[in-house]
């Protein structure tokens, strides 16, 4: 029987069951320990947060059996409560890994669903880590399938599609068979839920939180003999209908197994949103080549593609809003020359010469430019004008974070958190995950 004859779960649960830990080339395990230490770093870094504290505090009150690691924080929970707070943590910066084509975070619903099932029930760390890479694809192709009128209409892909990826991943753990994998996910499609308009807000991370316990939730059911539609994604009725357009199937099935989205993983070297690292590198750029102070500048035009600009052209009223702000970014780049953790925080929102300077700036719709790149160009008050245009910024696919640049970005997150001293030992450990016959001490190091 074709592809094209067949229901796209079908075709997904039976590769996810039929894959082999020996066929995954290198490269991709070691992409996956990268992901993991990327993701696991972003949610260290937010220990402290009220945010993760409150989320901590609600999930506590209704937890069963404390059998999973809360990252940074002395506490277990159930796996479920568990996945959904490290969910939350590993998202709230806006400083996780990113699937650019569908601007899918993929490891903030995924790993933590698969770590706290994996430290409940004694999996390997090469059992978590392949189940991270099956489950990491099958979100991300997905996302392809209904990209990008799917996140147009309102849907947070990374909550939507993200359910769908806990799921597999949790089912290949589970050692389900392909019948069995092909209704986790079906079963997920009812429950794969999230709105952009809520990006500004924290219920934004209880979508993504709701996505990992969600779809840990599918798998176990699915574990026990729940089933769904055969056609739960793609029907008359289904998901991709539901939620969008029709769903492309090709997306689905073409180079499955072979061609791994899941390899078109970023990391970022800003805790902000994907599309505006061309905005702060070109602003950069500037400032180093104009060579003139913030007041000598009368204007700044930053140009880009509809997403940038849907997602950027805001009022800057609190932190959610920098880290999507095409005039913070900006701002950042000729005033203060960086673009850290703390530049997106409070005091830099409402720091009056960030506030000046983010009046200058007008963006402009081009939309010749592709998705992640931006054309900045400044205008002197003295007539003069410059301009750049950045298509790979760093972090991108063309412009990768080394290994050494995501370790010190995790030894950044870890020292804000309050886990400097432990986060050489952490690191060591996140890489030599494959060895792991069992991941409960590992977790313990993240406690």
């Amino acid at each position: 029987m074709s592809d094209s004859t067949r229901f796209a779960g079908q075709i997904l649960g039976e590769f996810v069951a039929g894959s082999a830990w020996a066929d995954i080339a290198a490269p991709l395990r070691h992409e996956a320990k990268r992901s993991i230490l990327n993701h696991l770093g972003c949610a260290l870094g937010v220990a402290q947060d009220p945010a993760v504290t409150t989320a901590l505090s609600v999930m506590r009150a209704f937890s069963g059996l404390p059998a999973a690691t809360v990252v940074g924080q002395g506490a277990r929970l159930d796996p479920m409560s568990a996945a959904f707070v490290n969910a939350i943590a590993s998202n709230l910066l806006d400083y996780d890994d990113t699937h650019l084509r569908t601007v899918i975070h993929p490891a903030a619903p995924l790993a933590p669903a698969l770590l706290a099932l994996a430290e409940q029930r004694g999996f390997s760390g090469a059992a978590v880590l392949h189940a991270f890479l099956l489950g990491g694809e099958v979100e991300c192709r997905i996302g392809n399938a209904v990209s990008p009128g799917h996140y147009a209409r309102g849907w947070h892909i990374t909550s939507t599609c993200g359910a769908f990826g806990a799921a597999a991943g949790c089912a290949r753990l589970l050692g389900l068979d392909a019948e069995r994998t092909w209704h986790a996910i079906g079963i997920a499609a009812s429950q794969a839920a999230g709105l952009v308009e809520n990006l500004p807000t924290a219920a934004k991370n209880i979508g993504v939180g709701n996505a990992a316990r969600h779809g840990m939730l599918a798998a176990l059911f699915a574990e026990q003999g729940y089933k769904a539609a055969p056609a739960a994604i793609e029907g008359p009725l289904g998901w991709a209908r539901a939620t969008g357009d029709a769903c492309d199937i090709g997306a689905i099935t073409e180079g499955l197994g072979s061609d791994w989205e899941i390899g078109r993983n970023t990391y970022k070297p800003y805790p902000a949103g994907i599309v505006f690292h061309a905005v702060i590198d070109a602003c950069l750029e500037l400032r180093d080549s104009i060579g003139v102070p913030p007041e000598a500048i009368a204007r700044v035009t930053v140009a880009g593609d509809a997403l940038l600009l849907a997602r950027g052209d805001r009022v800057v009223r609190n932190e959610r809003d920098a880290r999507v702000s095409i005039h913070h970014s900006a701002a950042l780049g000729f005033i203060r020359g960086r673009a850290g953790v703390a530049d997106f925080e409070m005091p830099a929102v409402t720091d009056p010469a960030l506030a000046a300077f983010r009046a200058k700036v007008v963006a402009l719709l081009d939309e010749s430019l592709p998705r992640g790149a931006a054309t900045v160009t400044v205008q002197l008050a003295d007539g003069r004008e410059a301009r750049t245009t950045v298509t790979a910024p760093r972090g991108s696919i063309d412009r990768p974070m080394s290994d050494a640049a995501l370790e010190a970005k995790f030894r950044d997150n870890a020292a804000i958190g309050g886990f400097a001293a432990r986060a050489d030992r952490q690191i060591a450990a996140i890489w030599g995950l494959e060895a792991a016959a069992e991941i409960g001490s590992f977790m313990a190091l993240l406690a």
